[in-house]
């Protein structure tokens, strides 16, 4: 127990010397930031501060392997810094880190279910409702779907039929990184973009059928040839990569061939919105496409930015979730149809925004085209 302690008094420590990026000043009108009038009961009419539940699912960048992990210590890599993800995590508060979790407990300070911790994703008072999983492809969705459904019923904190949930999910990388070998060693192909999209459907369906009031919001595949850009003149990047993911290293599996497959997957995902396969009056999914242009987090000097990830220049570091956070916050917050699809990665200059006085509910397919019809009062209008 003392040599426990001692270890998490060492990584608090560490967590105090990294880099991160806050947004203490942030804040909105306060008629955009408070709840609705009465419990909205149209998935379409949700204001920010109605979401009472927030989950995460996804692999090692949900879990947020190495984001707490002190430079140049690439061992701290094994290290599930759960309350740094970017769109799972609550550690700390919006003034130290953005983090999707952090800017909803300022439209509703009682949100539940967010990483509080280190740990892996069966340690509850740690994980929360972060059940993204190191290692974790498309495939292996629909348990974490199971394992939402069965950790909001057995926690009574959670109104699992009346509380609005948001459901944040971000995952694909592992199956690029295996994509490759299917194609040149084996028939079939596992990891192809529609048994990508297919393993994502099963998963939404999942909880469409089964978890009532939710938003799915799906952050899209990013571009993983940034790692081919990060690894130039970096031998030690180079050399980690070669495990962590071998198409990567694979010179048969051109820049061409990597753009390509991205693209398709991203495309797939799209189609699950697109389609209004998922569309209900308390259920929808929204994807968030903010990624499909990003290649590198740049300096001034055209130099990839490390400081963006963890020491294996793989994850993403605390620095890098926070940057990714307020992207995608910025994207959330965009009517559908009219998402950033690619992202400035190096400029963190542009403010958190907020939600709009004429459309204050989180942005879906359905009141992005009409949300005057949609429009009801927050409890400051009554």
């Amino acid at each position: 127990m003392r040599a426990l302690s001692l270890v998490l008094l060492v990584v608090h420590g560490a967590l105090a010397d990294v880099k991160t990026l806050g947004a203490p000043a942030y804040s909105c009108d306060a008629n955009v930031m408070a709840p609705s009038a009465t419990v909205p009961t149209n998935v379409n009419q949700v204001r920010f501060a109605d979401i009472k539940v927030i989950a995460a699912m996804g692999d090692s960048l949900t879990a947020a392997n190495g984001a707490g992990a002190i430079p140049g210590d690439p061992v701290q890599v094994i290290l599930q810094y759960r309350g740094l993800c970017f769109h799972g995590g609550g550690q700390t508060n919006l003034s130290d880190q953005i983090t999707i979790p952090n800017i909803l407990r300022k439209f509703n300070p009682n949100l539940q279910g967010y990483a509080v911790g280190t740990g892996s994703e069966n340690v509850w008072e740690k994980a929360k409702l972060n059940t993204g999983i190191p290692g974790a492809q498309s495939g292996g969705l629909l348990t974490q779907a199971e394992t939402l459904i069965n950790k909001m019923k057995a926690h009574s904190e959670i109104n699992f039929k009346n509380d609005w949930k948001l459901v944040n999910l971000f995952i694909g990388g592992n199956d690029l990184c295996a994509y490759c070998d299917d194609v040149y060693h084996n028939a079939s192909s596992p990891h192809s973009a529609e048994d990508f999209r297919d393993n994502i459907k099963a998963a939404v369906k999942m909880l469409k059928d089964n978890m009532p009031r939710t938003i799915v919001s799906v952050t899209g595949m990013f571009n993983m040839g940034m790692l081919r850009v990060v690894d130039n003149n970096q031998f030690f990047c180079d050399a980690l990569h070669v495990f962590e993911c071998p198409c990567e290293k694979d010179k048969g599996f051109t820049n061409e061939d990597m753009d390509a497959v991205c693209q398709l997957y991203m495309k797939r995902e799209q189609e699950l919105q697109d389609t209004g396969i998922f569309e209900a009056d308390d259920f929808t999914l929204v994807i968030q496409p903010f990624f499909e242009d990003v290649h590198q987090p740049p300096m001034k000097d055209g130099k990839v930015d490390l400081s963006f990830f963890a020491p294996d220049c793989f994850h993403f570091s605390k620095f890098g979730h926070a940057v990714v956070a307020k992207n995608l916050w910025n994207t959330i917050l965009q009517p559908v149809g009219k998402k950033a699809r690619n992202a400035n990665l190096s400029d963190v200059t542009p403010t958190l925004s907020c939600p709009t006085a004429s459309c204050p509910f989180f942005p879906t397919v359905k009141n992005s085209q009409n949300c005057a019809k949609l429009w009801t009062p927050s409890i400051l209008d009554v």
